[in-house]
């Protein structure tokens, strides 16, 4: 009977152990943070060169430990009573000491507190929770590399079509003057020939007035009208000079014809270099069109892989695993691909 009464209820005992254990996780972490901040006061004493000798002459600390300390008092204690006081948040209250250090893998506090609500951390081990950091961090890096890609690429495709319209001014900047060029050499034609034209015409007048005149002189010889033959000689002469003009005229402007212009010869010779110079730019054009075609697809891979990785953030951590290795296995294909 005295046994039984003796027996202390096995649930009591369990809350006292729960107790202590939660008494000790406190105590540990508040004098971590204590002795953290008198690791810092030490080092602000300590001459350069003997940190190291001094940490494990007098406290018997490695630096690491001592590193981990001092950030801990940093990071949870700095400006603070204690980890657990008024100002500090309840995202915070139960991490033990092991914990807290792994979780220093995150420098932001407002992204600390946010990732320990988001996974549990206070049901992690450390070694967990370095695991599920270092991914985080590495899937950070990757969407951040990604990002600098999709802007590099983003400012190419805009030179890209800087270039494009340059290069399209450039063509018909050349085309409008490859038919300038033709209709003034087409308007040289034509006034060359206009002019030939009138020359024969002249000439033409110019015969038959000197026909008329040849007859009438050979009248006035007749009547030997002596004045009158000078007179009418005088006037043969002179047409005959004028029509000796308008034949050479004819003849050269005719040659002219024949040779043509230096113009047309070059309009004649140049078109296969401007041709292909024309078709490069027109290719370069063509190019410029299939890279803003790449641009908007690139634009929605970005923004897909931005909408897919926010989904992955906001997944449960049974299932993440599982999504995120789809997800790198996808990457790893288009890179093959690429």
């Amino acid at each position: 009977m005295n046994e039984l009464v003796n027996t202390r209820d096995i649930e009591v005992i369990a809350a006292e152990i729960n107790n202590i254990k939660e008494q000790t996780r406190i105590m540990v972490l508040n004098n971590s943070i204590e002795i953290g901040r008198r690791l810092v006061e030490a080092k602000s004493i300590i001459q350069h060169g003997q940190w190291g000798r001094w940490l494990e002459e007098s406290v018997n600390y490695s630096q690491r430990t001592a590193n981990n300390l001092m950030r801990i008092f940093e990071e949870y204690g700095s400006n603070q009573i204690s980890l657990f006081g008024a100002s500090n948040s309840q995202a915070f209250a139960n991490l033990n000491y092991s914990q807290a250090v792994a979780l220093l893998g995150i420098p932001d506090i407002e992204e600390r507190e946010a990732f320990i609500k988001e996974n549990n951390a206070e049901d992690m081990s450390s070694r967990e929770l370095q695991q599920v950091i270092k991914a985080k961090e590495k899937a950070e890096k990757e969407k951040e590399e990604a990002l600098k890609l999709a802007a590099e690429l983003k400012i190419k495709s805009k030179q890209m079509e800087e270039e494009k319209a340059t290069l399209e001014s450039d063509i018909r900047i050349k085309e409008e003057s490859l038919k300038l060029s033709k209709e003034n050499i087409d308007k040289l034609q034509d006034t060359l020939e206009r002019e030939r034209e009138g020359a024969k015409l002249e000439a033409n007048k110019l015969n038959k007035s000197i026909k008329d005149i040849k007859k009438q002189l050979k009248e006035a010889k007749g009547n030997g009208n002596d004045e009158e033959i000078d007179r009418l000689q005088a006037e043969l002469n002179k047409k005959q000079n004028e029509e000796t003009d308008y034949l050479r005229q004819i003849q050269e402007l005719g040659e002219k014809l024949k040779e043509k212009p230096v113009d047309v010869e070059t309009i004649e010779k140049v078109p296969e270099e401007v041709e292909n110079e024309l078709k490069k730019l027109r290719e370069k054009v063509n190019l410029g069109e299939t890279t803003s075609k790449f641009k908007v697809n690139f634009d929605i891979l970005v923004k897909n892989f931005n909408d897919l990785f926010s989904t992955l953030s906001e997944m449960p951590e049974e299932v993440k695993e599982k999504y995120s290795i789809a997800t790198k296995t996808l990457i790893s294909k288009m890179q093959e691909r690429l």
